[in-house]
């Protein structure tokens, strides 16, 4: 059991700046190797509800550019710790970094399944608005019931993702 405070939130319009001060940063330092970043997660759907952490993947054309995005985010705090299981899917981590909301921040060839996975989900949950009050609402009970247990967290709201994946054509 991985124990971890599972906190909730309802939506909070500030997400959006967060994002785009994350955004800003990373384009500065890579943004010459980089097509483009991504708000995904549950912060970036308007009205749903969500851990507090924005979610972000740095799209690259392919991995030809891949060792220069990797050294230009090393220089400016972050840590590459591999593709943590999830194919054409590299996580970063950073340690200090109090002038930002915390995030987790990924890097992606244009045509990784995990990227289309990420769109294609946040696309669905901004343009079904009860869909995604559902969902946030799922959410809401699973931190209630486990807030200190990210995993049963994750378990309870897996059935919710399972259908809404279903109804928007990833499974």
């Amino acid at each position: 059991m991985q124990t971890a405070k599972v906190t909730v939130l309802p939506y909070d319009e500030t997400w959006k700046s967060a994002f785009e001060e994350i955004k800003t940063e990373i384009e500065c330092a890579v943004g010459d190797w980089i097509i483009g970043v991504e708000h995904v997660g549950s912060t970036s759907v308007q009205g749903l509800s969500a851990k507090p952490c924005i979610d972000l993947d740095v799209i690259i054309e392919d991995y030809s550019v891949f060792d220069a995005v990797v050294r230009g985010l090393e220089a400016i705090g972050y840590t590459h710790e591999g593709d943590l299981g999830i194919r054409d899917r590299a996580a970063f981590k950073y340690a200090n970094k109090p002038h930002l909301l915390k995030h987790h921040l990924y890097v992606c060839p244009k045509w990784s399944a995990e990227l289309h996975r990420h769109l294609t989900f946040r696309d669905f949950l901004r343009e079904n608005a009860e869909a995604a009050r559902r969902y946030g609402a799922v959410k809401e009970e699973a931190a209630r019931l486990f807030p200190n247990d990210i995993d049963q967290y994750i378990a309870y709201k897996s059935p919710c993702i399972e259908e809404l994946y279903t109804l928007c054509g990833l499974k």
